[in-house]
Order: C-alpha cells, then sequence, then structure tokens
C-alpha cells in the first residue's frame, strides 16, 4: 500500500504545471529587433515573438514581465509585458 501511495506522490509532483514568475523593473534599453529588454539592474530579458509589446515602449518606462522558470536552464522568454 506504501508503495501505490508513493508511486502516486511521485507522479503527481512530475505533472505539477508550471508557474509563471514576475519581474518589474525599469527599462534602460529595448532592442526591438532582437525583442530584448534591460532593466535598469542590468538584467537582460528576451520576449516571447508572441509579447505584446506597445509601441511607445521607451526607456525610462516601468515595466512587470511575465516569465515561466526553466530551471539550471534560467528563464524562458518573457511571455508577457505590462506597463506600470
Amino acid at each position: 500500500m506504501r508503495l501505490i501511495a508513493l508511486a502516486t506522490l511521485g507522479l503527481t509532483a512530475l505533472s505539477a504545471p508550471a508557474f509563471a514568475d514576475e519581474t518589474t523593473g525599469t527599462i534602460l534599453a529595448y532592442d526591438r529587433l532582437a525583442n530584448i529588454i534591460v532593466l535598469q539592474d542590468k538584467s537582460s530579458w528576451t520576449l516571447d515573438a508572441k509579447t505584446l509589446v506597445p509601441s511607445d515602449l521607451m526607456a525610462g518606462d516601468k515595466v512587470t514581465l511575465t516569465f515561466t522558470s526553466d530551471g539550471d536552464n534560467g528563464a524562458k522568454p518573457a511571455s508577457k509585458l505590462t506597463r506600470n
């Protein structure tokens, strides 16, 4: 019985959904061609090709980026950008 309970617990942990993370900061630079944003803390964020970006986004804007952590590989490209 314990073996079945442990197996069920293990499968549940493996099938857990990925949760989105967020970071907030002020834009230092934005490369529209490469879809890369650099925040004032010098962190660099790639935007997913499907991420909607305001056409008037510029340095100095405060934004929140939503992304998914990718374990030891860092983070996947940001899937959402919200101007604050």
